[in-house]
């Protein structure tokens, strides 16, 4: 069974400048969402980073919500949190399927979004892997994040660019600077 498997983890990144992000959280499944909050937290904390959190009414809402944010507000990153029980409809394939769905497509788009919606057969599933000393999905979650934020930062370092500088311009009749001793 998977439980037992061991598993690699990244190290945590480290930031020069502090991180914000958004916990955005479906509370659906009250206990469960607050130790996935819990574990998300810790993470941001631990890297000195700063958090707000929103509630929403459930996973369909988790990325609109963050689509809001990116759109009219400044955060970093983002962390997608709640919990989704199979019952007896289908319905619980369309949650899984479509809040999956535009979490991806929001970070094709170049947003970093850690998804920690848990998609479970049970609740006891659930809460083994939501427990913030435990399997830490939640703490997960704000990890990915990080990561993503990590890479974000690292590849739009400043460049010296191409094209034309506004102190090459050189206009007629003013003196050329450079050939002064």
């Amino acid at each position: 069974m998977a439980a037992n498997e061991q598993h690699y983890t990244l190290e945590l990144p480290s930031f020069d400048q502090p991180v914000k992000l958004l916990i955005v959280v479906a509370p659906y499944y009250k206990d469960i969402a607050d130790e996935l909050v819990a574990g998300a937290k810790a993470t941001v904390e631990a890297v000195g980073g700063t958090w707000d959190l929103v509630e929403v009414p459930g996973a369909l809402e988790v990325p609109t919500a963050i689509s809001i944010a990116d759109k009219l507000s400044n955060f970093d990153g983002y962390v997608a949190l709640g919990c989704v029980i199979r019952g007896e409809t289908t319905h619980y394939d369309t949650v899984c399927n479509d809040s999956s769905r535009a979490l991806q497509l929001m970070g094709l788009q170049g947003l970093c979004i850690g998804n920690g919606i848990l998609t479970v057969e049970n609740r006891d599933q659930a809460v083994v892997r939501a427990e913030a000393k435990g399997q830490n999905k939640g703490g997960g979650a704000a990890a990915a994040a990080l990561h993503l934020i990590a890479l974000s930062r690292k590849w739009a370092a400043p460049s010296k660019g191409v094209g034309f500088h506004t102190d090459a311009i050189k206009l007629a009749g003013q003196p050329d600077e450079s050939k002064k001793a």
